[in-house]
Formats: C-alpha cells, structure tokens, sequence
C-alpha cells in the first residue's frame, strides 16, 4: 500500500464532489435541516390538553379546581358545557381529549371531608397521551384538598415517597431524543454519501481505467473514503453545536471524546456505504439500498425512539448488529450523563469491531477486474 496512491484517488474524489454541487450541498445541509425539522416536531411531551368542563355545582370550590387544572400548564380549556351530552360531540370529532364533569354536591362534599368524585373521560385512542393526562388529574386530585382545607387535612401516608430526578431533571423529551437523532441522521447521510462512489465509476465506465491501473483495492477503497470521512466529520460537529445552542441540550461530558468515538462510527458507515457501491454497481440501486440499511435499523432498532428493552427477545438480539445503537448509548451517556470512557468502552471496542470488518470485506468484494 503506497501514500502516494491514496493520495491520487483522494484528489479524484475531492474533484468529483467539487464537480457535484447538489450532492456537497446535501452532505452539508440536510443533516442541519434534518435536525432542525426532527428537534422541533418529535417531542413526547404532552402538555396543552384540549379540554372541556361540564360543571354542574357551579360553586367557589369547583370554579377552584377548574382554575388549577387550566392553571396546571397541562391542560388548555376549550368550552363550558351546558349539558352532559355535550362531551360526546367533542371527544368524537376530536376537539377535545379530556372532558371533566363535576357533579352539583362537589363543593358540599370537599367542605364536609368526605369523598368528592369528578367524571373525568379521556380519549384514549392515543395511548400514551391519555396515560399522561389520566397522571396530570391524579396530581391535581391529591393536592386540590390541601389546597382547600389547609394542609392541616393532609393524612400522613404510609410511605413517604421522595423523587430526585438524574440527568434531565426537566424531564424535556428533546435532552433525550435530538442526541439519538444525530445518530440516525449521520448514520443515513454517510451510508448515502459513499454509497454512490464505486457505483458511479460503473456507471460513468471511469471504473474500467481504475482498473487500468497500479492502485491496489485497499488503496481505493482509502482513498475514496477520506473525503467523505472529513464531510462526516464536520456534519457531526455541525449537529452537536445546533443541540447545544439552539435546542439547549446539555453536553455534559468531553467534547473531545464525543468527537473519537463519532469518528469511530463513521469509519464504519463510510465503509458500510462502500461495500453497499460495490456490491450494486448502481447508483439507483446503491442509494435504496443505502436507505434500507441504515435509515430503518437507526430509527426502530437503536433505541431512538423505542426502549429495546421493551421489544421481542428475537428482536432485541438483532439490535446487537446495528452499529447505531452503541452510537446511541455514547450520544446520550456522553451528551446526559457527562460519562468517561471507562464506562463506553464496551461500545467504542464493538464499533471498532464492526467498521474493521465491513471495511475489510468492503476490500475483499472490489475485485480489479471487469465481470
């Protein structure tokens, strides 16, 4: 293997990308408007209920609890129903999720101590919004007697129960999703990006004078991932800098260690990309299956978006074989938890791992030859 070689396909490279403005323009641009669109549309936080309130006691004390549940910041009170056949007209077209329905004793029965039911119907054909809202009443239920008659009300449970909240102590679903998302959408761009490059010298039949000459597979293989392996790596600082300062998402741990590891995973997307050109000598073909393989597996098999703990067990040995989901662990230990390396080597070993054998069968498939 010779420097001077690589160095040569290197400058090949750079000349066709500088040749393909479109292409350098996605590399550099969709990973920020990727992130930029995703951090602001995926959130799990629920907040802002449509709500509608059939109060039938009309009192100080109901008026009281309608005043917290709107004043919670979790619910958005959207009409006054006048009666209880109302509620149905609203869940069904979608105009509310939550009706709460207050009977008229509710006031005598706060004042008196004993038991004061509320109606409370959610819709529930969205799941985890309705479990949310079912947990925001509950709260406001338990507090909404202190509230009225004083904390001397107050019974003394039986366990004292204390919350200390770690690593996202706002509990923001965008701390946990956009460092997740940096591993998907660097995962896609950089199997897409090399997954044109040997492809293209088929297509342009450029690959026969490759073939022509002295420069060894390794070496093109080298020297067509350089380029590639510096754009990824500055979308990569591009991604962490547009987390931190427009989405505030802390970086708790090393900025340095971030960027080792990272470039660990994108030696092996780049060279995943590679065997994909090889392997489709097409650059229609190479790109679909660029997207199959990387955009799928990162977004339902990382977990992203989803516990993996929560998924089959077949299923959960699979996600072993995705790259994406130790890339995942890293963002977040790194990004949440401020973690060192002591505590991610497990994962950086394995990207090792993965990215020395996709690039060496990457090597092994570019046969010098025409078929």
């Amino acid at each position: 293997m010779r420097l001077i070689r690589i160095k040569a396909v290197t400058k090949k490279e750079i000349i066709q990308i500088r040749r393909d403005p479109l292409s350098l323009a996605m590399a550099f641009l969709l990973p920020a408007l990727l992130i930029f669109i995703y951090g602001y549309a995926v959130t799990f936080d629920v907040d802002k209920i449509t709500t509608v309130i059939y109060d039938m006691d009309k009192s100080s004390v109901s008026r009281e609890l309608i005043d917290q549940v709107s004043q919670s910041g979790y619910f958005a009170i959207v009409a006054y129903l006048d009666q209880h056949e109302e509620i149905d007209a609203y869940l069904d077209k979608g105009n509310a999720q939550v009706a709460i329905a207050i009977p008229v004793d509710f006031s005598k029965r706060v004042r008196t101590g004993r038991d004061a039911r509320i109606e409370v119907i959610i819709d529930g054909s969205n799941s985890n919004t309705a479990t949310i809202a079912q947990g925001y009443i509950n709260a406001i239920a338990e507090t909404f007697p202190q509230r009225i008659l004083g904390s001397g009300s107050r019974i003394t449970p039986l366990i004292d129960s204390r919350n200390r909240v770690w690593y996202n102590t706002e509990l923001k679903s965008r701390n946990f999703i956009i460092p997740g998302l940096i591993a998907v959408i660097m995962a896609v761009i950089i199997a897409l990006l090399t997954s044109m490059t040997v492809a293209r010298e088929w297509d342009r039949g450029t690959m026969e004078q490759l073939i022509s000459t002295p420069v060894k597979p390794v070496e093109l293989v080298i020297g067509k991932l350089i380029p590639y392996f510096i754009i990824g790596f500055v979308d990569t600082v591009l991604s962490i800098l547009i987390s931190v300062n427009l989405f505030g998402v802390p970086l708790r741990g090393s900025f340095t260690l971030l960027l080792a590891l990272s470039s660990i995973f994108l030696f092996g997307g780049l060279s995943l990309g590679i065997l994909i050109s090889i392997v489709a000598r097409n650059q229609t073909v190479a790109s679909q299956m660029a997207m199959l393989s990387s955009l799928l597996p990162a977004f339902l098999l990382s977990g992203f978006l989803f516990s993996i703990s929560n998924m089959p067990g077949p299923l959960q040995i699979i996600t072993y074989l995705i790259p994406a989901r130790y890339f995942v662990t890293i963002l977040k230990g790194i990004f949440l938890k401020g973690i060192s390396i002591q505590f991610l080597l497990w994962e950086a070993v394995l990207l090792t791992i993965y990215g020395i054998a996709v690039f060496l069968l990457a090597v092994k498939k570019l046969r010098k030859r025409i078929d």
